[in-house]
């Protein structure tokens, strides 16, 4: 193959493969039963004014399956930490006791569970549109390549199997965590 089209496949398919990060690093952030450090990912905290990362502020761990305690690296930042989980809207209502911060998660009812499903099913059609949209931009550069139809068949087939995978990958994901948001 020509060496413009094997540079095409592969950036396509390195491009499906941020898609794949992506969904993964959204799905964490939903909610499956029991309590995980990662719930937090994406709470923010001013930090003397800058607005930072919780995990860079203080020390998350999950001690039970039904709690998150949040031990900060500066007894001062209790309350920016206790505003950052508010403002991050993540239905969550942190407590404090002067030393850290600690966020008893709730049991999931069945209609959060079939909620949360479906925030899971949004984010992996969203994979699955940047994915085909990978393949239409590819497509559309072998269009533009001078080489014949035959090397460009090619081309467009390969293209079109990476596209298959990495959907088939996507709802693998999906599946896995719809299982895990539905158990009990």
């Amino acid at each position: 193959m020509s060496e413009e089209l094997d540079f095409i496949i592969e950036s396509t398919e390195e491009n499906m493969q941020n898609a794949i990060r992506h969904l993964e690093k959204q799905l964490l952030n939903i909610r499956a039963g029991k309590a995980s450090p990662a719930m937090l990912g994406s709470v923010m905290v001013d930090y003397y004014g800058s607005m930072t990362p919780l995990n860079q502020v203080a020390n998350v761990n999950t001690p039970d399956a039904r709690t998150i305690s949040i031990q900060p690296f500066e007894r001062g930042m209790i309350p920016n930490i206790e505003k950052g989980i508010l403002v991050a809207n993540l239905g969550f209502n942190p407590m404090n006791n002067g030393e850290s911060v600690i966020i008893s998660v709730p049991p999931l009812t069945e209609e959060r569970r079939k909620d949360l499903a479906k925030q899971a099913k949004v984010e992996a059609e969203e994979a699955k549109i940047g994915i085909r949209n990978d393949r239409k931009a590819a497509n559309n550069e072998i269009k533009k390549l001078e080489i014949s139809e035959d090397l460009a068949k090619i081309g467009e087939d390969t293209i079109q199997e990476l596209t298959d995978k990495y959907v088939r990958k996507v709802d693998s994901i999906y599946e896995n965590k719809e299982r895990e948001i539905m158990t009990v």
